[in-house]
């Protein structure tokens, strides 16, 4: 189950459904939502894709609702100019489809995959970029994200979609207020937390409640704190070239309890954390509450209805403060353009999905974000989600992917989850947690 999808309503029973904004409580009004740019309706701007009457190029992904809508308005005028008519498919169950419609020989042309684990198990069945997507991908990301797309040293697909994970939301206004700054570092996070809880405001908004997904919000708090130890722990951990109960895991953990366990800190009491939905627990941070919530760019979608998500406004993020002078890092998450058919049609429309005409037309037909390099961030339709894909298209941002997405499911989408409820109900120590872990690798 990806935490990329994990951010709607209906989480809990199945990670992978794409955020619809009206079902859960975002406003009902047009605001954030645009149209096709006029320059991506020039159909002189698809000539290099060529022409084609009328085949269908098949798309799966785990991508619904308005948010399915605003997708494929991206790509209409590149049905209309070159006449693909691409049919995409969204579904809440995209992992267990994706092994029934392959296994049964009836493999979509595209699947936007949200995991590059999941998609490299399809691997035999994948066909690999060819030299044109290549150079386009190669053009528009970075290695970072070009590894994620690739397997075995060959690209089999070009990221899609980027989510800025390692934001933490708060509220201007209260920061104006009280004339807080935002702090660049964790030894200035912790400062300020003390000092909000000494004026008897609680510093910390805390929710895991996922339904079967409960804890996975926990997981997005470690990997932020072990991606800023160290890259290379990061990228040991994940691949389990280091145990999950490795001491500096372990440490990662303990950090992350000097806020999640500290009565002092968290809102309602750390016993509440895992019974509050993660959807509404940032939302005391409009009312002055709580001043901060950590939680993905996605969910500037989120507030309540009237809610002004603005740098000047009721509510903002700023990324997640590193541990190491000089560092800047982001946890992130996103889909992969991955193909099971080398039709020229499927190569065509890979190749769009690829290019900068897409990129920044999709930017501008509803919330969304994106690491291509080629994009300009202020076309995107919400100020977070600017701020997003100027940090995710800046290249000297090192980005690294979800972690628990990369792990096997046994862990990432399964005991990493219960062991995050299990340490914050304090059943468990941070030892404890990350030994049970560690025992529910696969061998």
């Amino acid at each position: 189950m990806s935490k990329t999808r994990r951010i709607s309503c209906l989480a809990a029973a199945a990670g992978a459904i794409a955020l619809a904004a009206t079902a859960c409580g975002a406003p009902e009004d047009d605001s954030s939502r645009g149209e096709v740019p006029e320059e991506a309706q020039d159909c002189a701007n698809y000539e290099e894709f060529g022409s084609f009457d009328g085949e269908t190029v098949n798309i799966l992904g785990s991508i619904r609702d308005q948010e399915a809508d605003e997708m494929t308005a991206a790509w209409a005028f590149f049905e209309e100019c070159t006449g693909v008519n691409v049919e995409y498919e969204g579904t809440g169950e995209f992992e267990s489809d994706m092994k029934v419609r392959v296994d049964g020989g009836n493999a979509p042309d595209i699947a936007l995959f949200p995991q590059p684990g999941l998609m490299s198990s399809f691997t035999a069945d994948l066909v690999p970029a060819s030299d044109a997507v290549t150079a386009l991908a190669t053009e528009g990301w970075t290695e970072d994200w070009l590894n994620y797309g690739t397997i075995d040293g060959t690209l089999y697909a070009a990221p899609n979609s980027s989510n800025a994970k390692s934001f933490i939301w708060y509220s201007p206004t209260f920061f104006a207020e009280n004339e807080y700054e935002v702090p660049t570092t964790w030894d200035d996070l912790i400062a300020l937390s003390d000092t909000i809880a000494a004026s008897g405001v609680k510093p910390w908004c805390a929710g895991f409640e996922s339904g079967g997904a409960t804890g996975w919000p926990g997981t997005d708090w470690i990997e932020d704190i072990v991606l800023r130890e160290g890259t290379d722990v990061y990228d040991q951990w994940v691949d389990h070239s280091i145990p999950f109960n490795d001491p500096q895991i372990v440490g990662a953990f303990d950090k992350a309890g000097t806020i999640l366990l500290n009565e002092d800190y968290v809102l309602n009491g750390t016993d509440t954390i895992s019974s509050t939905a993660f959807q509404e627990a940032g939302w005391p941070v409009v009312d002055g509450e709580c001043a901060f919530y950590r939680m993905a760019s996605f969910y500037g979608a989120m507030w309540p209805d009237g809610t002004n998500v603005a740098e000047d406004g009721d509510v903002f993020a700023f990324q997640f403060p590193e541990t190491n002078e000089g560092d800047n890092t982001m946890l992130v998450g996103g889909e992969f353009v991955a193909a099971f058919s080398d039709s020229e049609a499927t190569e065509a429309t890979r190749q769009y999905l690829a290019s900068e005409v897409y990129h920044n037309a999709r930017l501008q037909t509803g919330p969304w974000s994106t690491a291509h390099q080629g994009v300009d961030p202020n076309n995107a339709t919400t100020p977070i989600n600017v701020l997003a894909t100027q940090i995710l298209t800046d290249p000297t941002v090192t980005v690294r992917f979800d972690g628990s997405d990369l792990m096997p499911g046994e862990v990432g989408a399964s005991s990493f989850w219960t062991g995050i409820v299990e340490w914050t109900s304090g059943d468990k120590n941070s030892q404890q947690v990350a030994d049970a872990i560690e025992a529910s690798w696969p061998q």
